[in-house]
Formats: C-alpha cells, sequence, structure tokens
C-alpha cells in the first residue's frame, strides 16, 4: 500500500487468541494496515497485544467480554483516535467499537445472531437482533448527511440479498434472511446513507458468500454459504475506495483451525 492508501480487513475471528497464528500468517501474505475483529471470544486484558505490535499493529482498540463470549477489536499500523461507542446493544454486550484513522471514521460491528426461530415474541435472541438493527439505523441516521468519510465493517450476521445464500427459497424461514431482517437491515443502512461496497461492485446476480457452516464436510465442494460480513461506506468513503479492490479472501476459511467466516478487505485513500 501507498502512504496514503490503507488495507482495510474485516473478520470474524471466533476466538482471537486460538486463531492467532491464522492472523499472523494472513498479515503476512496480505499485507493489511488495519485489522478490524468481530467476535475475539476474550476479556479485553486477555487480548494477544504483544503479538499485534510484533506484527506492526501497536495502535489497538479493543472491547472485550467476559465468558468468552463476543467482542470486537480494531488493529492498526498507524495512531488511532478512538471515538464514543455507539449504544447500539440493549444486553450491554462488547459488540461494538469506533475509531478515526488518517481523517477515516471506521465503526466495527458484531451484530447479533439473533437465535434459531425468527420470532421476536417468542426468540428473546431474535427480538434482541431486530432492535439493534432499529438502533443502528437511528444512530447512524443523524450523521448520514455530515460529509464524513465514514466505513462501518463488521459481522452483520444478516445476507440481504436473494444472491447473498445459496438458496434464497430455501432460507426465507431461516434466521440471516427472513424478509424482515433483510428489509430492516437495507432500511438501517440507507438511512445511515451508506453505500453496501460488494453489491456495489458486484451485481445482485452474482453470488456472494462470506460465511459456511462448520457443519459441512467439505464447506467449498458443497458451498452453501451465506454473505454476512460486510463492508458499507458514506458518499465521502466510497469516493476514496479502490472498488475494485474489494474482496473476499476464500483461502483462508480453509487450512489450520480456520474460522467459519473469511477476512473481506478493500483498499481505500486516505482523505
Amino acid at each position: 500500500m501507498t502512504s496514503n492508501h490503507l488495507r482495510l480487513v474485516s473478520w470474524n475471528i471466533n476466538s482471537i487468541r486460538l486463531r492467532l497464528p491464522n492472523v499472523e500468517a494472513f498479515v503476512a501474505a496480505e499485507n493489511p494496515d488495519i485489522l478490524c475483529f468481530q467476535e475475539i471470544k476474550c476479556q479485553t486484558a486477555e487480548f494477544p497485544e504483544k503479538a499485534f505490535k510484533q506484527m506492526g499493529f501497536p495502535h489497538l482498540s479493543v472491547h472485550g467480554q467476559k465468558g468468552g463470549h463476543h467482542g470486537v477489536a480494531i488493529a492498526s499500523r498507524s495512531p488511532i483516535e478512538t471515538l464514543e461507542t455507539p449504544k447500539l446493544c440493549r444486553e450491554g454486550h462488547a459488540r461494538v467499537n469506533a475509531i478515526r484513522v488518517k481523517g477515516l471514521e471506521l465503526h466495527n460491528i458484531y451484530l447479533p445472531a439473533g437465535g434459531d426461530t425468527p420470532d421476536p415474541d417468542e426468540n428473546p435472541k431474535f427480538a434482541h437482533k431486530l432492535d439493534f438493527v432499529k438502533r443502528l439505523g437511528r444512530h447512524y441516521g443523524k450523521f448520514a448527511r455530515d460529509g464524513v468519510p465514514r466505513v462501518l465493517v463488521g459481522d452483520l450476521n444478516i445476507a440481504p440479498h436473494p444472491n447473498d445464500v445459496w438458496s434464497h427459497k430455501q432460507l426465507l424461514k431461516i434466521v440471516s434472511h427472513t424478509p424482515i431482517e433483510t428489509e430492516w437491515l437495507e432500511k438501517a443502512r440507507k438511512k445511515g446513507g451508506f453505500t453496501d461496497i460488494a453489491r456495489h461492485v458486484h451485481d445482485d446476480d452474482q453470488r456472494l458468500y462470506s460465511w459456511w457452516s462448520y457443519r459441512a464436510r467439505d464447506w467449498a465442494a458443497s458451498n452453501k454459504g451465506r454473505r454476512l460480513d460486510h463492508i458499507w461506506t458514506t458518499e465521502a468513503a466510497t469516493a476514496l475506495t479502490d472498488l475494485e479492490s474489494y474482496q473476499v479472501h476464500l483461502a483462508w476459511r480453509g487450512g489450520w483451525k480456520p474460522s467459519d467466516h473469511a477476512p473481506i478487505s478493500i483498499d481505500i485513500a486516505a482523505p
């Protein structure tokens, strides 16, 4: 990357301590500038800070949680300013953190999965998920026209388009692709003035996935994926983004003890 460009990565790592070797290999191969992790599954003090400094990422924003649940982190080669955490989670989970780096605002989000039953009256986890989406739209809607180059990334646990899942018809009643989830997420995105980079680059008829279940014996052969991981940009940030750089790093879904999510990335210029 040139000095005024940043390679920005989002990755649900599914335990940062367990998969630290995967991260080290990824950094060596892909040379990212900023890493945004979801589901770090550790407390803030347990985050492997020393290892990240050795990899060249001395600037960290970590929001961990007790009990091995949730947690988000941002690791940067360049100095960062930690921003106030948006209050999107009514349960107080560690699901959001935000920074400013080289003039860019970066918001890292791990949206609740929502359990198995897509009924907010019967399933409190699903009700929590919908509430989170509603809060997301309400919060970022306040800043939609402020002209700030803002990037929102993360595991949003919703695949909004028909070709973001392996079978639109079969998954319409499955949490992550139900009509209420997809409609609410799209409303929230538009309310915040965000562009969905993946769908901005690729036609709607192209299948795009970032997650494949551990249950599949051969995830690549069956290819029953979903696009749960997202990069959204405001108009000012979209103008700075190298659109052709958008990538789902499929190779990192495989290998040694992988996460069930592949990393996704863009290259973006500093304003």
